[in-house]
């Protein structure tokens, strides 16, 4: 447990991508959530960590620490509900199938099935507003990001690199590996909560071909 500035702790349990230490960061915030304390403002929840802010004008640093420090013992009476999305995917509108092919070694239908066959976890929000990172992508079809980002890549691009999936929701650059579009929106700025997705959801891809009538007002 750290403290950020003079308005946020932030409290680790692992330093890498991992379901089990995923869960006891939701079981945090689910804690935090059913016995909040006066002054908490929000909790943020990430891949190994749980950031929780708080005004200092209300409450001291350290009896944040001292009810925090208390939930990391209590575990949650309920479980946050998980649902499970399906998410269509054009694979044949994805740039960079072929590259991330060649390079694992394997025919553009394995990646696809690779990618399909897989239960994606939604660790986090980060980076840009509704990129949910997604994990874990198969080992076989894991690449590293590009040495050099490609600029303005499009909103509903399915992008992969590392053991991490990304739908994009905004035009901009990015060094992973675009391998498919999905016209599912995630980022819903009008609706509440704005994002399709809650942080523990699962996602699974469904493939469509692009004469998808879903597909045909959005293709580039």
């Amino acid at each position: 447990m750290r403290f950020i500035g003079d308005t946020g702790v932030l409290i680790e349990f692992g330093d890498r991508i991992d379901d089990e230490i995923h869960d006891q960061v939701l079981n945090l915030d689910i804690s935090l959530a059913e016995n909040p304390f006066r002054g908490w403002t929000t909790s943020i929840p990430a891949y190994a960590s749980l950031l929780v802010e708080y005004d200092p004008w209300i409450i001291s640093s350290q009896d944040v620490a001292a009810h925090l420090a208390g939930l990391l013992h209590a575990a949650p009476t309920e479980r946050r509900a998980v649902r499970t999305h399906k998410v269509p995917v054009c694979y044949e509108l994805g740039p960079d199938l072929a590259d991330v092919a060649a390079q694992t070694g394997l025919a553009p239908e394995n990646v696809i099935e690779h990618h399909l066959a897989a239960t994606y976890r939604v660790y986090m929000y980060g980076f840009a507003p509704g990129y949910a990172y997604l994990g874990v992508v198969p080992q076989k079809i894991r690449l590293p990001r590009r040495p050099t980002p490609v600029r303005d890549i499009p909103a509903g691009r399915v992008m992969i690199a590392g053991p991490q999936c990304i739908i994009t929701t905004l035009k901009m650059p990015s060094g992973w590996w675009v391998i498919g579009h999905s016209p599912l929106p995630i980022l819903r700025p009008h609706d509440d909560p704005p994002f399709l997705f809650n942080v523990g959801d699962c996602v699974r891809f469904t493939r469509i071909d692009r004469e998808d009538p879903a597909l045909k007002e959005i293709e580039s």
